[in-house]
């Protein structure tokens, strides 16, 4: 790694570090039920808008009524996504006449969006009209962001909640998620993103001369799509001048702001932030990595400001930290390291004045090395999905980290909420492992761990490594699933093991070379994707239910504290046990089979 790089990575967790404490002290007072600052600000428009629903906000609910709240208001948002999907060719804001998107990649798109994985099996700029971009995904984006804050302040309460047999409401915390945090900071970035030069507009796509014509050569097919052969039964071709390109347009900061503070990582265009569109500037680049991890890292002092001790929230944060920041550095040196494949040609691969060197493949020039490396980790860790570069053009070891930081269950600050609660059922788990080493009934946060919290830490913790080991099975067994990789060998099962760790963990981001568009992988990766969110979400609704029902239990000499540097290593190995042991055969059969190949 070059001083440059170590200088990268610094600074970006030198801001965030001061950027956690106040917005995570803001999204406290924005969750409060006491009167503040905050509500009484916003508090005309929120009380408006829960008249015009109907909701009373003194109807508590319990844990099993909150679930099948969010599970109707999101059933609700995916209907309606799909069919928004399927209606949009004779729908208003389609300048450019984008026809239906097909059953199979309209479904596939709608639990994508619904349950905050934003994969996508479609080209944005060629797929999606502007209403569909901002009726259908943009609203999504904040809706499956807030139903993750909701569940996360659902399961503080029930560490909170004495004696209790309700966890909240869950249509307040879903408006004051989005009214007083996802509205107000998208507004924000967005503006800092136009400022660079993310396009909002709604403009046709622009066709423009080109200063120096290109060449292109493409297959000849029939009236039925068939490739045309000759006599000789090679591809008939046709070549021809290439004289203009088409510059598409479109509503794009808007959505790219909610886009990172979400964690949705849905581009607006195919190429998502790598795209000139969405990410043009060195400085847009950190913003948007500066936004994907605001909300989450922000998460853990707002949890320790609930529960009464910030401590418990700074040692979760000191626990993300400890497992992200050596990723982040070996994924930056495997990629500055370049390929080992070039080593013994004349190919220069040594960083210097002129060059960031290392391994360039698929990479912007205007980002190099380090920001590349750095926005793969970030978005993998932070279940976002966004990308700036391609993720198959990593060298096999920079390739193995974001797809290892997915598989340990996206609880390395995670998605916005889902994060957070994913590593309190991580939490649970490592309060119970001490608590078997000193024979006492584990506590945690003053609450007595019991079988029916392991239970549920349990299936939270399993249901993503599930579906990852036995989908990725099924597709590698199966021809339909075999047939869309790109590549051969090791590097296939990388194709395969990425797609599928991505869905069942709601990352969304995309290795590339993997043909994702057919029916058989857009009904896989959305099984995937809509288990792994809401089987999750109710495992952790289930225990906040049972943990607000019981009593505050004193400290005592037998508590182990959960806010000191023991208990955040333990937390941490407990989080790299659980991965490495479920996804190092994997991981062997593709990413570290691939590296050894390349150096022998």
């Amino acid at each position: 790694m070059t001083s440059f790089d170590f200088f990268q990575v610094v600074l970006f967790l030198a801001v965030l570090l001061l950027l956690i404490k106040p917005v995570g002290a803001y999204m406290a007072l924005a969750f409060a039920d006491t009167p503040n600052g905050v509500n009484r600000i916003g508090g005309r428009l929120e009380h408006l808008l829960y008249r015009l629903a109907g909701v009373r906000t003194d109807d508590q609910m319990g844990w099993k009524r909150y679930a099948v709240a969010m599970l109707v208001f999101n059933m609700a948002g995916l209907f309606l996504l799909y069919a928004l999907q399927r209606v949009q060719q004779w729908l208003p804001l389609n300048p450019q006449h984008f026809d239906a998107l097909s059953p199979d990649l309209a479904m596939n798109t709608a639990i994508s969006f619904v349950s905050n994985t934003n994969w996508q099996a479609y080209g944005g700029e060629s797929t999606m009209s502007y209403l569909t971009q901002m009726v259908g995904l943009a609203v999504q984006n904040f809706l499956s962001a807030a139903t993750g804050i909701a569940v996360l302040l659902a399961v503080i309460r029930g560490f909170t909640r004495r004696s209790a047999n309700s966890v909240g409401n869950f249509w307040v915390d879903m408006t004051r998620s989005t009214l007083y945090v996802l509205v107000p900071f998208s507004l924000v970035i967005a503006l800092l993103l136009s400022s660079q030069g993310v396009v909002q507009n709604f403009k046709a796509y622009v066709d423009v001369p080109l200063v120096q014509h290109t060449t292109a050569v493409e297959t000849m097919k029939d009236a039925a799509g068939n490739t045309v052969k000759d006599a000789a039964g090679k591809d008939v071709t046709r070549t021809s001048v290439v004289t203009t390109q088409t510059l598409p347009m479109g509503p794009a900061a808007s959505q790219i702001a909610i886009k990172q503070l979400g964690t949705n990582g849905g581009g607006f265009f195919n190429a998502n932030s790598a795209h000139p569109y969405e990410n043009p500037t060195p400085l847009s680049n950190f913003i948007e990595m500066l936004a994907i991890f605001l909300i989450p890292g922000g998460l853990c002092y707002t949890f320790g400001s609930m529960v009464g001790d910030r401590r418990q929230g700074w040692a979760i944060l000191a626990t993300m930290l400890l497992i992200f920041v050596p990723l982040a550095l070996g994924a930056i040196a495997a990629e500055q390291a370049g390929n080992p494949a070039l080593h013994g040609l004349a190919v220069d691969q040594q960083a210097s004045a002129l060059q960031a060197g290392g391994n360039m493949e698929g990479k912007e020039t205007r980002f190099g090395i380090a920001a590349s490396g750095l926005f793969t980790t970030i978005t993998t860790a932070a279940s976002c999905g966004a990308v700036n570069n391609m993720h198959d053009s990593l060298t096999p070891l920079g390739g193995l980290v974001p797809m290892w930081l997915m598989q340990l269950g996206e609880v390395v600050f995670g998605g916005v909420g889902c994060g957070l609660y994913g590593m309190l059922a991580f939490a649970v788990v490592a309060v119970f492992i001490a608590g078997l080493m000193v024979g006492r009934t584990p506590e945690y946060l003053g609450k007595k761990i019991e079988a029916h919290e392991m239970k549920m830490a349990s299936l939270a913790v399993l249901v993503p490594c599930a579906l990852v080991v036995i989908c990725t099975a099924i597709a590698v067994m199966t021809p339909a699933g075999a047939a869309s990789v790109g590549n051969p060998g090791a590097h296939s099962f990388s194709e395969i093991l990425y797609a599928v760790s991505s869905a069942s963990n709601n990352n969304g981001s995309a290795f590339g070379g993997l043909s994702a568009n057919t029916p058989f992988w857009n009904v896989l990766l959305g099984v995937c994707m809509y288990l792994s969110r809401f089987l999750l979400a109710i495992a952790m609704l289930a225990m906040a239910g049972s943990l607000a029902a019981k009593r505050q239990v004193p400290p005592s000499a037998g508590t182990l504290p959960t806010h000191t540097p023991l208990f955040v290593t333990l937390l941490a190995c407990v989080v790299i046990v659980v991965g490495a042991l479920t996804f190092l055969p994997a991981l062997a059969l593709g990413p570290i089979a691939e590296f050894l190949m390349s150096v022998r």
